[in-house]
């Protein structure tokens, strides 16, 4: 099955996708030449069935979006719906969320985008409301005011997240934090980090991970980074970086659970792609995958792997090495690295 015949899903009343979107948040890393790829990636996304283009006003602060609204230009009669975010550019404001500055920062996103309101998602991109969630309550009101108002279509917010090295109490602190926001601000959709690696947090005292809650609640989901920054496409791990929070030293339990995945699933190019998103994709029909690109190459990758889905057996079995290689992780012990940007 091509990444085009998966039909779409509703992340919330208002919200439907192609259940497999592009991240562009490289898109912009690099501004100048290295921008063509990224624009052939997005015209190859659109060719594949793509409807859901992922961005924030952090990505090359605003390159992102303005590559994407030179895009969107060029391809007359389109679909696509894009999701940006705010919370991460602070400008002259003395916080990203002080005063009006989530309407400013749409404005001018949408000026960036060259498109007409609504925005489909837009989503509160960081958790930090300044000191005692001083801006917290102002920001709520914007965001309603700016759906309300036909500005934006949906609501989102961050999901629970930190670094994958990070200690399991780290995981449990952030998704305290996280389950007493979503409640004050009530978003139609979270927007995550997600992938076989992310460690199985219970967010509720009756268990309930991400996924059995958001569902319980009526919210959808947007799983970013399903391919773990390349390390479940078979990427070697050799030196920390900011993206995932792993180390040299965590080379051990992840080469081991690919090599198994490769002993059950064979060799094939895209083998360990196909996994990693469909392991996502078949997660929970109310969420979206995103995933990064830096070429037309990438993409054409991922939407022609997907094959058939994974039956039940091939599912379980891959869950089953990813969370082998959850806790190798943890007996590592990586220290914890810092939060990845948005």
């Amino acid at each position: 099955m091509a990444g085009h015949a998966l039909a779409l899903r509703p992340l919330c009343r208002r919200l439907a996708v192609h259940p497999l979107g592009v991240h562009c948040a490289a898109v912009g890393d690099h501004p100048g030449p290295h921008d063509q790829p990224l624009r052939d990636g997005l015209w190859r996304a659109a060719e594949c069935g793509a409807t859901f283009l992922d961005t924030s006003d952090s990505y090359g602060l605003g390159h992102s979006e303005r590559i994407i609204g030179q895009f969107l230009r060029d391809w007359p009669g389109h679909r696509l719906q894009v999701s940006s975010k705010v919370g991460l550019v602070r400008g002259s404001a003395p916080h990203p969320y002080a005063d009006r500055r989530i309407h400013q920062q749409l404005e001018q996103t949408i000026d960036n985008l060259y498109i007409e309101p609504p925005l489909a998602l837009y989503t509160l991109a960081s958790l930090d409301f300044g000191p005692a969630d001083r801006y917290l309550g102002s920001a709520i009101d914007q965001m309603r005011i700016l759906r309300r108002n036909g500005d934006i279509t949906a609501i989102g917010m961050r999901g629970p997240h930190t670094a994958l090295g990070a200690p399991l109490e780290e995981w449990r602190r952030q998704a305290a934090r996280f389950v007493h926001l979503f409640h004050l601000i009530q978003p139609d959709v979270v927007w995550t980090h997600y992938h076989g690696l992310t460690p199985a947090v219970a967010l509720t005292d009756e268990g309930d991970d991400l996924f059995t809650f958001t569902r319980r609640h009526g919210t959808g989901l947007v799983l970013a980074a399903p391919l773990a920054h390349g390390i479940l496409a078979g990427k070697p791990l050799h030196r920390p970086t900011a993206q995932h929070g792993l180390g040299a030293r965590d080379a051990g339990p992840i080469a081991a659970g690919i090599r198994e995945l490769r002993h059950h699933f064979g060799h094939a190019p895209g083998t360990l792609s196909r996994l990693a998103l469909r392991v996502c994709l078949q997660k929970s029909d109310h969420a979206a995958v995103i995933f990064g690109f830096r070429n037309e190459a990438q993409v054409e990758e991922n939407y022609t792997c997907l094959g058939e889905p994974l039956t039940p057996e091939e599912l379980a079995l891959a869950e089953d090495v990813y969370a082998r290689v959850r806790v190798g992780l943890q007996d590592v012990g990586t220290p914890p690295a810092h939060e990845a940007a948005v």
